[in-house]
């Protein structure tokens, strides 16, 4: 029971937040979001009809759709979350914050991304665009990115036509603040780097990784590889997982110690257990336990 409540609870908190995003910045100054919610904003600036009826009689074909592919709880939490975010722009009132664009477009964008997140962490939308992104992919196999990447260019273009060429790009500048806002809140404010790290010196490495960064590493033995120094029968190959804000240092650290050293960086998504290193929660910063690092 208490798990529900603290999901619906940051679900409120993610609507209250979208609201806020839309009526005090961008809703005032005739600025658009991506999705259903910009054509809502759309078709009210052309036809002066409520944009919050707008928003929830635009989002029902969009959840059919998304009946068709997600859970029945995702579709009931998104039709509530729509229902609820509709009815906070219709009681909300603002005073002008600020008349500055460039900040209309950043804040609104902000709060926006920050509800959208939000939201999307706890099991539901607020826009219908991602429940037609899952639809498309399961029907067409076409990425959900992709997806919603045409349906804003459409949006957009028909803004610059109907609306102007400023509005539209004053509304997808607020459209890719709140895409990288909803990014940070659904894959964390701490992003992670994975390296593999093929070297004649990997015990050395082994050993400043785990001395210097203190992060847990998996060794696996390699054999028979080819490169610039000729064939090697044998070689450990080192994984580790290290925080972006320490990649150049580790990257540095390696080629102090073996330039030829031949490194595979890639994206983490997500990580679980292990020893990582973070920053933004207090006292989760792990490292390898003396005795350990006095083996390796």
């Amino acid at each position: 029971m208490r798990a529900y409540i603290k999901e619906y609870s940051q679900i409120a908190i993610g609507i209250l937040l979208a609201s806020i995003g839309l009526k005090a910045f961008l809703l005032p100054n005739n600025f658009l979001d991506g999705g259903v919610t910009g054509i809502a904003i759309l078709v009210s600036q052309q036809t002066g009809w409520d944009v919050s009826i707008l928003l929830v009689l635009l989002s029902v074909p969009f959840i059919i759709a998304g009946a068709f592919t997600v859970s029945k709880r995702i579709v009931i939490k998104s039709i509530i979350a729509i229902a609820l975010l509709a009815l906070s722009i219709s009681l909300e009132a603002f005073s002008t914050i600020t008349e500055d664009k460039l900040l209309i477009a950043i804040f609104g964008g902000l709060f926006l991304g920050a509800g959208i997140g939000i939201t999307i962490r706890n099991g539901a939308v607020l826009d219908g665009s991602e429940l037609l992104g899952l639809f498309v992919f399961n029907k067409y196999g076409i990425s959900i990115g992709k997806t919603i990447l045409v349906f804003n260019v459409i949006l957009f273009m028909i803004t610059a036509y109907v609306v102007s060429v400023e509005v539209a790009m004053y509304s997808i500048l607020a459209y890719l603040v709140t895409a990288k806002v909803i990014d940070l809140f659904i894959q964390g404010l701490e992003n992670f780097i994975g390296l593999t790290i093929v070297s004649q010196k990997s015990k050395v490495i082994e050993d400043a990784i785990a001395q210097q960064l203190g992060v847990g590493m998996t060794i696996y033995k390699g054999a028979s590889g080819y490169g610039s120094s000729g064939k090697n029968e044998k070689v450990n190959i080192i994984q580790t997982v290290v925080n972006r804000i320490d990649i150049n240092k580790t990257l540095k650290l390696v080629e102090e110690l073996d330039p030829k050293a031949f490194v595979i960086e890639f994206d983490v998504n997500k990580v679980r257990g292990g020893v990582l290193k973070r920053y933004l929660t207090k006292g989760s910063n792990a490292s390898l336990p003396k005795d350990i690092i006095d083996q390796t």
